[in-house]
């Protein structure tokens, strides 16, 4: 049986899923027309794929491996491990938006590894799709990257991925995506096929089973393997034996188990507990080792804590130290973009114990987050602080390439505020009203941006990013405007004194919201903060008087989830995480105790 190996890459939300359930509801991939690859609660949630999933579909008599990516920056590490797996990939480009940072980011890797990627211009149903401009971006993007004579020689394909549909050209006739299925057959080459040689696989991707431990999603590329085997791993280190207790290959979105599998298919392994990323799975010592697959580093840290609150305890199931650090270990095990370190100097800094989680972005901690509180986890988590990196005595931190996409009367502020967080504007062009502002900036300048983007913009700007490399630290980027409105008691948030705050500032509570001491229950639009009464209610007198029956109007309050908690909490402050809540909280709840430690006093 032929073998053909591909991946789906593109730009978040340019379609990737959709087309991928397409694929394998016309080829009988997915037998439920409810089910997706985005399978996970959150993704369909967010509609974004966070973690790359594997799928096969059966197309005359070959069967086709398919990995669906993530399109998000935060998860751009598993992107480039999928592509040293496959043969070739289909990049999707929006047939409106066209070419974005993550496509930039994704087609680099693909052409740097030598793979001639097939281009499906999608959604060209859309009324502002414009394919031929687009093809002509993606063109020219390829020479940008340095592509050879033959990768810059690719195959296009139109694509309406939510109907099923693909045109070879523009102005076709189609039905569903026989065409795109043919083209993969014609310009993908055969998984390779030496199956007389001994035994070689190399590890792309892990998954975790509560009964089989740490499984691999492993590319054979020579010989046979087989379960109940005994086999050589070969790390970047040291080489170890090991045996293989469970073999699995996918069928549509199912796993099959299997005795044996061929040259050139993708498996799912069990019973080496201590696999990773990378490593090369050898018949014996004699087989030469794969080259390495290197992962992104970490560019945010921030600190884990267990939930010392007037309020803890009252929602989580698992609120200790113990509990939180079993939970950061397990999440490891399949979450390479993630490092955490156990045990952190923690100097005088720190009043209970914690650990200190790295990750890729804010949205990367941010999933990490919502599934611990949806576990039942309650925990505290401090500000996030960007990775500073000293090379050659030079101070550096992370940068980011930020993609915007925004009317033209709102183009100014925008170039504004970036400008105060020390973004450099490198390009801007104007279609139809629309401007595409490029800059680099630093990841530190962004954090935190985001909503005030959205109101700025007033909802109507795109804004994409993606992590370009370690440069020259920038100097103080002052970011924060406005401070905190403190509550100074415990009780409840009554209306009376709600609609009196809600004039120096944005609410975060509404009336009959449980608050306590030291809880921020909004922020103040002048720079400094606020202690404030929330509880405070109407004084009653026997004494009538003109306006003091007057209806209280309240303002929508602005709900803290855990992105919006992360973006607006400051360097004094925690965010409480527990399953039902999400509250941003002083680090030192009493009024004193913030002077004495405003003052460098212990307490």
């Amino acid at each position: 049986m032929e073998i053909r190996n591909i991946a789906i890459i593109a730009h978040v939300d340019h379609g990737k899923t959709t087309l991928t359930d397409a694929l394998m509801k016309q080829n009988g991939g997915l037998q439920d027309e409810n089910i997706s690859m985005d399978s996970n609660a959150l993704e369909k949630e967010r509609g974004i794929t966070i973690y790359s999933k594997n799928t096969s579909i059966m197309y005359k008599g070959t069967k086709i491996n398919i990995v669906d990516t993530p399109g998000h920056a935060d998860f751009g590490s598993e992107v480039e491990r999928v592509l040293r797996a496959v043969d070739s990939v289909l990049l999707l480009v929006d047939a409106v938006e066209g070419p974005m940072p993550q496509t930039r980011f994704v087609l680099k890797k693909s052409l740097e590894l030598g793979i001639k990627p097939i281009v499906v211009i999608n959604k060209i149903d859309k009324p502002a799709s414009d394919p031929h401009r687009v093809h002509e971006e993606v063109l020219n993007l390829f020479f940008e990257l340095g592509a050879n004579e033959e990768q810059a020689n690719f195959e296009t394909i139109y694509a309406i991925g939510r109907q099923g549909k693909a045109f070879r050209k523009l102005g076709d006739e189609s039905e569903d995506l026989s065409p795109l299925l043919d083209m993969l057959l014609t310009h993908v080459p055969p998984a390779s096929l030496q199956g007389e040689s001994k035994m070689s696989a190399q590890v792309f991707n892990l998954g975790y089973d509560n009964f089989l431990g740490r499984m691999a999603v492993a590319r054979i590329y020579s010989g046979e393997i087989s379960s109940a085997k005994e086999v050589v791993v070969k790390g970047e280190k040291d080489n170890r034996k090991g045996k293989i207790t469970k073999l699995f290959t996918f069928e549509g979105i199912n796993r099959k188990e299997v005795s044996s599998a061929t040259a050139g298919d993708i498996v799912l392994l069990a019973g080496i507990p201590d696999i990773y990323i990378g490593e090369t799975i050898c018949e014996d010592e004699s087989v030469e080792q794969l080259p390495h697959i290197a992962i992104d580093e970490p560019t945010l840290s921030l600190n884990f804590l267990v939930n010392d609150s007037p309020f803890a305890g009252k929602e989580g199931k698992y609120v200790t130290s113990r509990q939180i650090k079993e939970r950061l270990e397990k999440e490891l095990e399949i979450n390479v973009g993630l490092k955490v370190d156990f045990s952190p100097d923690q100097g005088d800094k720190m009043g209970p114990s914690f650990f200190k989680v790295y990750g890729r972005g804010e949205l990367h901690i941010a999933i990490l987050l919502e599934n611990m509180r949806r576990e039942g986890f309650e925990m505290q988590v401090s500000q996030p602080e960007v990775i500073i990196k000293e090379e050659n005595g030079i101070k550096t931190e992370p940068y980011e390439e930020l993609v915007i996409d925004v009317p033209m009367e709102f183009s100014g502020t925008v170039i504004e505020k970036i400008g105060k967080r020390r973004g450099i504007m490198s390009g801007m062009a104007e279609k139809e009203g629309i401007a595409r502002i490029v800059f680099d900036i630093p990841t530190r300048g962004l954090l935190g941006y985001r909503g005030e983007f959205i109101i700025d913009t007033k909802g109507e700007g795109i804004m994409s990013s993606r992590v370009i490399g370690f440069k020259k630290y920038a100097d103080e980027i002052k970011k924060r405007e406005y401070g905190s409105m403190v509550s100074i008691v415990h009780g409840k948030a009554v209306a009376f004194a709600l609609a009196n705050l809600q004039e120096r500032g944005i609410m975060y509570v509404e009336h009959g919201t449980e608050v306590y001491e030291g809880m921020v229950i909004g922020n103040v639009l002048k720079g400094d903060d606020m202690s404030v009464n929330p509880t405070k209610g109407k004084q009653l007198t026997n004494m009538r008087a003109s306006g003091t029956d007057d209806a209280i109007y309240l303002n929508p309050p602005f709900i803290l989830s855990i992105e919006r908690g992360l973006e607006v909490m400051n360097g004094d402050e925690y965010l409480e995480v527990t399953p039902k809540s999400v509250r941003i909280r002083k680090k030192y709840l009493t009024e004193i105790d913030r002077v004495r430690a405003g003052r460098g006093k212990k307490i």
